[in-house]
């Protein structure tokens, strides 16, 4: 069977990464062939140039993508984000990970993601809410309820998500909550969107303990790399839970204390500085040095690629949850499987997101709310449903925790796409 590399215009490590393991996947379970190439590219890739009249009069043109992978199963659905390293090729990538993340857990959404080449803290509030407006007036005829539906991602949150709904709303002459998800509550916003992914996070990790014959308790040790929305709110069911966090980290570095963190402390420091400059709880350690700690659990909940060949064997932890989209590379993820870590791969770790935010579309289309004890039940009941399946295909033939996932999420694209046939 030949399969053919990703087309040059979306070509970058992420994008390598992901089609790379697509590929070995496809091998495995013998996809057809024509499967096979379609799945390679996205459906719809859009590169918008966003004029900005920035605070100083003078007119900042802006990058932006939204890149829409597959979407056989439902209306697009992933995040928009706000980031400087953001590309073409990183965008194509992460929306294929969405196409088998909703596919896995089984929610009746498509793959996408979309983001602007912009370090958002570097704008004032006007300037970051110009931008957001000008991107979606751009996206607005590939976007709405029933095509694609947008979400917050890094550098977004739900403010950027209420202009992007307010101005869509706008063009289309009426009030259309479910065009996008992640919003504040006062405008269609569903309980426990905010902390859905580091919650699910850490449901699947407890899933994890629970199959290594444990469970979490206050001698269970967590490392969290990154406490931006999924650190965070991972760090406080971490603790709620009765589990013990000893070290996060922040782009700027991180704090460390076998003993434990207290989590309103992290937060009231992290409010006040963006990082952890100003805590005297623990001592201080570089982010590389944080990946290497003795601990139970590591979370890396920030960027793309941070666990790679050269650092993971220096890895202590029993269990990987991959909170970030695409934390460890390929080769990475083999030396930690030799090793005996059990890894949580991102496509089923950080998807209570996409759960909720499935929830949230759901609510806004029928404008009837859930309690916050009804999402959470639901968040609870769906990702670990999915993890008991992944950790049953694993089991049976004998391969990854990341194998199996990919496995279930293609061939449930497979067969849907085989089902409805090749138009016209």
């Amino acid at each position: 069977m030949e399969m053919k590399s990703c087309h040059t215009i979306w070509e970058c490590p992420a994008c390598r990464n992901v089609t790379k393991q697509f590929m070995e996947v496809a091998k495995r379970i013998d996809l057809d062939p024509n499967i096979v190439n379609r799945l390679q590219v996205p459906d719809r890739s859009v590169i918008i140039s966003i004029p900005v009249r920035m605070d100083n009069g003078d007119v900042k043109i802006f990058a932006g993508y939204r890149v829409q992978h597959n979407d056989v199963l439902g209306p697009f659905k992933g995040g928009i984000r706000y980031h400087p390293e953001v590309t073409i090729g990183e965008t194509a990538a992460l929306a294929m990970l969405m196409t088998w993340k909703c596919a896995l857990v089984g929610l009746p959404l498509g793959g996408a993601k979309g983001g602007v080449t912009v370090d958002p803290h570097e704008l004032s509030r006007h300037e970051l809410q110009h931008l957001t407006r000008r991107f979606t007036a751009e996206l607005v005829n590939i976007i709405g309820p029933e095509k694609d539906i947008p979400a917050p991602d890094m550098g977004t949150n739900e403010q950027v998500m209420a202009w992007l709904m307010d101005t869509y709303s706008q063009q289309k002459g009426h009030v259309v909550p479910g065009v996008v998800t992640g919003k504040p509550l006062v405008v269609g916003g569903s309980q426990g969107r905010s902390e859905a992914t580091g919650r699910g996070v850490v449901y699947t990790v407890v899933k994890a303990l629970e199959k290594r014959g444990s469970g979490i308790g206050k001698e269970t040790t967590f490392a969290l790399h990154g406490f931006g929305n999924v650190g965070a709110n991972a760090a406080k069911t971490i603790e709620e839970m009765g589990g013990t966090v000893v070290a996060v980290s922040t782009s700027k570095g991180g704090i460390y204390n076998p003993s434990g963190l207290n989590y309103d402390d992290l937060v009231a420091c992290h409010r006040e500085h963006g990082n952890f400059s100003c805590f005297r709880g623990g001592d201080v350690v570089t982010n590389e040095e944080l990946l290497a700690l003795p601990c139970d659990v590591l979370i890396p909940a920030a960027v793309s690629g941070v666990i790679h060949e050269k650092n993971a064997d220096r890895v202590q932890a029993k269990i990987v949850a991959e909170g970030a989209n695409g934390p460890m590379t390929i080769e990475a993820d083999r030396i930690l499987n030799d090793k005996g870590v059990f890894v949580i791969p991102d496509i089923l770790a950080n998807s209570g997101g996409v759960i909720v935010s499935y929830f949230e579309w759901v609510q806004d289309l029928q404008n009837f709310f859930w309690e916050i004890d009804e999402v959470l039940m639901q968040l609870k009941r769906i990702i670990t449903h999915a993890f008991d399946e992944v950790y049953g295909i694993a089991e049976r033939e004998k391969i990854s925790m990341r194998t199996a996932a990919l496995i279930k999420g293609i061939r449930k694209i497979s067969d849907a796409m085989l089902a409805r046939g090749l138009y016209p």
